[in-house]
């Protein structure tokens, strides 16, 4: 009995270590580049997704047209986690994204926001009142939100009467910087900045209709640099599904 017992030990180690050996071989890194409105959404994510997976997310936060440039330019990003769904769109048609991995992970939802309890109305009547002295929006040309507040203030007649109040941040993070700093009285954010699970965190704000602007479609897509990379396309697989839907679902965005 002792001798069986003995041969048969390398082999059940050798096959604890093949099972091993493979895990590690399965656990990945993945590059992201990351809209920064979805920041807080994908934190919350990631901690799930390396725990159900193994796979790693390693993050990059910024501007939407910021990243197109340096997508082009050769970042080492294998997802992109886009603010619109125009820039992945022309990234495919390109030829820097792997055929059919362009889907709508999110639409976003802009809010009219101050950090003072009150100042904002559920209306947004405040922008109208031009009563204060500076409104923070993020860059129209690079950040979707930011387009997306300038069409607002179109729609509702006030580009002229508040051009000189602008505070303009050079992504959604500035310009909710400039609000929360107090360096801007009110200013247009993703509502997922300051709403969870159903409710405005902190400070005042308006949910601007739908209908005021343009659909906020965010769209993501593997990257060429990560179509031979497992952990990209898991990645891909996990934003779709229920727990994540749950999560993007509880910053204030639809799906």
């Amino acid at each position: 009995m002792t001798i069986g017992t003995s041969r048969l030990a390398p082999a059940c180690l050798a096959t604890l270590l093949a099972a091993f050996t493979a895990g590690i071989a399965q656990a990945n890194e993945v590059q992201v580049a990351v809209a920064a409105n979805f920041s807080a959404p994908i934190q919350a994510i990631a901690a799930d997704f390396e725990k159900d997976t193994g796979h790693t997310l390693v993050t990059s936060f910024g501007a939407t047209g910021q990243f197109y440039t340096q997508i082009k330019n050769g970042a080492p990003f294998e997802v992109f986690l886009s603010a619109d769904d125009t820039t992945p769109e022309k990234l495919e048609k390109e030829g820097d994204t792997v055929k059919g991995s362009r889907f709508t992970y999110a639409i976003g939802t802009l809010a009219l926001w101050s950090v003072k309890d009150g100042y904002v109305d559920a209306k947004g009547d405040v922008l109208k009142n031009n009563a204060y002295q500076h409104l923070s929006i993020a860059n129209p040309k690079a950040a979707p939100y930011g387009l997306a507040a300038t069409q607002v203030l179109a729609k509702q007649g006030l580009t002229d009467k508040v051009k000189d109040k602008i505070v303009e941040g050079q992504n959604i993070t500035q310009a909710f910087q400039f609000v929360s700093t107090g360096n801007a009285e009110l200013g247009f954010v993703a509502l997922s900045q300051i709403y969870k699970d159903g409710k405005v965190t902190h400070g005042s704000a308006w949910i601007v209709p739908a209908e005021l602007h343009d659909p906020i479609k965010q769209d993501a897509v593997i990257l060429n640099k990560g179509k031979d990379n497992p952990a990209a396309k898991a990645l891909v697989d996990y934003l779709k599904g229920p727990k994540a839907a749950a999560v993007i679902k509880s910053y204030g965005y639809q799906r």
